[in-house]
């Protein structure tokens, strides 16, 4: 494993083995039963390119009235419970004791991308993000805690893990393309990014 650093982004490239990666897979599967993939609407009118789901007490909601965190799935079941094996990834990377609140599961199809944002909905910033990839990679662009300058940017790949504290809590980042079928962790294709955030 290779650990970097980049704008105070922690990257353990690869975090997982092949086989902890599958695991990963096999553990998403009751979740994404219990609370299917979705397309979100942005506060501007059309959607995102990237469909999403969330683990947890709370899910993240994109929809006409803004960015926000809810406790139920749009159809209006509770999200289901973080999987263990997710939340170990969490407290090794960590070393802290509070637990995640929000599980949060991006899937990237093909031609999907995320443009450069903050995570800044949550109501603590001294917690951090961990950001888990699996499947195709994924070109990743940091920027800075305001918008504009100058990018820098990485390739993250399957079993990638990405810590986002201190510095790089509010930094802007995005994902700008996959290399569409360029894993074979997903039989379909596609990336998944799962984000693990303290939302409370």
């Amino acid at each position: 494993m290779t650990k970097l650093r980049l704008r105070g982004f922690e990257l353990q490239k690869p975090y997982l083995d092949g086989a902890a990666q599958q695991q990963m897979i096999e553990c998403l599967r009751p979740v994404l039963r219990a609370a299917p993939l979705f397309s979100p609407e942005v506060p501007g009118g059309g959607k995102m390119s990237v469909r999403m789901t969330s683990a947890g007490a709370f899910g993240w909601i994109s929809d006409q009235d803004g960015y926000r965190y809810e406790d139920r799935h749009p159809s209006g079941r509770t999200w289901p419970e973080i999987p263990q094996e997710i939340l170990k990834i969490w407290s090794d990377v960590t070393g802290l004791e509070r637990e995640p609140d929000c599980c949060l599961i991006n899937y990237y199809g093909e031609g999907a991308r995320m443009g450069l944002h903050q995570d800044k909905d949550e109501a603590d910033f001294s917690f951090p993000v961990v950001s888990i990839s699996l499947g195709d990679d994924g070109l990743l662009r940091i920027g800075n805690q305001s918008r504009g300058g100058k990018t820098d940017t990485v390739w993250l790949n399957s079993g990638d893990v990405v810590l986002m504290g201190g510095e790089a809590r509010l930094t802007y980042h995005g994902v700008d393309r996959i290399r569409f079928k360029s894993s074979r962790l997903l039989p379909k294709g596609g990336r998944i990014n799962l984000t693990l955030r303290v939302v409370t």
